[in-house]
């Protein structure tokens, strides 16, 4: 009895213990210190409406700083990022500063000696959420290969991954290479966008094999496993933290006959469909800002409301479900075969699902390669695992 009361002293006693308040991440853009001593020379920025320090967008910051800043370039979705997914990025100037924008989303995705020849440094400071699909990541590539061979320095401002905490997903396969699967990575890859400059540098996977001139300004106070909300919505249809975190999941469904919501207040936070219930919740996409004629518009969907749910990461039991449940009906699942397996970055995936295995199935099949990265990414990471994370 002593013992017990001794333990539940010692659980009190730890109760009444403040709690230390984790420190606020400080992201590689408001470590200005590091940086601005280095800018010397014409600088471009790879930037969008995420690119802030606090509440000032970088480029305007920047140019209060000093710093010769002589063209903006933007990737999809734009300089401010309200163009659709996909929609044509076009050159301009922006209104305040009157800093020439160039647009690297469309045909011209690599700027070339005529632009470049014009700059000492690029600077990427965008906020990604860490799949392999979202195409700042290819933007960014595709700027630091033309940076290699232009002799460019180049610069990444890191910020947190919103879904650091995982690598889940096959590897991209060479033979589905596209600008929706740039690299040789997991769908869900676990690392920061400074961290993933330096593998795209260090193993060799820039054309040619070229190496750019890099440098990464890292955080202060991040760790892969801490939650962060993101301050600016990153794109239009990822515009809360729910999204984030389903998207991962949801984005296999846009080569399919099945909704996420574009053209609703809740993208990415729901599916639906018009033939079959494939759950109680009803909704309507409408055409709008952000989704121009989006899937099913102005009808009503039948499905499911996922802004409630635990999904983190990537999980496939949705995709495999509703597969079965369309296709037990006899009606099409997919829309494009092709760009299926260019999001997944295999065609094994689509074959699993058409075979009829079950989630478990599929995924078990991608530890091999998972292990494999975590280990060949080892080298380029900038913060610290826990065992939670490597568990993941």
């Amino acid at each position: 009895m002593r013992g017990c009361i001794g333990i539940l002293c010692v659980w009190l006693l730890a109760l009444c213990q403040p709690v230390t308040a984790r420190p606020a991440i400080e992201i590689g853009a408001e470590r200005s210190a590091l940086y601005l001593p280095m800018l010397k020379g014409k600088v471009g920025l790879v930037v969008n409406q995420t690119s802030r320090v606090g509440q000032q967008h970088l480029l305007d910051y920047l140019l209060a700083q000093g710093v010769d800043v002589r063209m903006v370039f933007a990737p999809e979705h734009g300089f401010r990022g309200e163009a659709d997914a996909g929609a044509h990025i076009s050159d301009g100037v922006d209104e305040r500063t009157g800093v020439p924008i160039v647009s690297i989303y469309g045909q011209n995705k690599k700027p070339g000696k005529d632009v470049m020849s014009q700059l000492d440094w690029v600077i990427f400071d965008i906020q990604d959420v860490g799949a392999r699909f979202y195409t700042y990541i290819s933007s960014m590539h595709y700027m630091m290969e033309t940076a290699a061979e232009n002799h460019v320095r180049f610069m990444v401002l890191d910020r947190p991954n919103p879904n650091g905490s995982y690598v889940r997903g096959p590897i991209r396969e060479d033979a589905f290479t596209s600008f929706v699967g740039m690299h040789p990575i997991p769908l869900l890859h676990g690392m920061t966008v400074g961290e993933l400059a330096q593998m795209i540098n260090g193993e060799g996977w820039l054309a040619g094999h070229v190496q750019v001139d890099l440098t990464v300004i890292p955080m202060r106070h991040y760790q892969r496993s801490q939650p962060y909300s993101l301050p600016v919505s990153p794109s239009p249809n990822l515009p809360n933290d729910s999204a984030i975190a389903l998207y991962p999941s949801l984005c296999l469904f846009e080569p399919t006959t099945v909704s996420v919501g574009r053209g609703t207040p809740f993208p990415f936070q729901v599916i639906g469909h018009p033939q079959v219930a494939l759950g109680p919740f009803e909704f309507t996409p409408v055409s709008g800002a952000g989704a121009a004629k989006p899937k099913w518009q102005d009808t009503a969907l039948q499905g499911i409301d996922l802004r409630q749910s635990s999904i983190h990461g990537l999980d496939l039991t949705l995709l495999v479900s509703t597969y079965q449940a369309i296709t037990a009906k006899g009606l099409p699942f997919f829309t494009s075969e092709s760009f299926f397996d260019k999001l997944a970055g295999t065609d094994k995936l689509r074959k699993a699902l058409v075979a009829g295995q079950s989630a478990g199935q599929i995924e078990a099949s991608w530890q091999q390669g998972e292990a494999h990265f975590m280990q060949q990414r080892q080298p380029y990471l900038l913060y610290d695992l826990i065992a939670s994370e490597i568990a993941n």
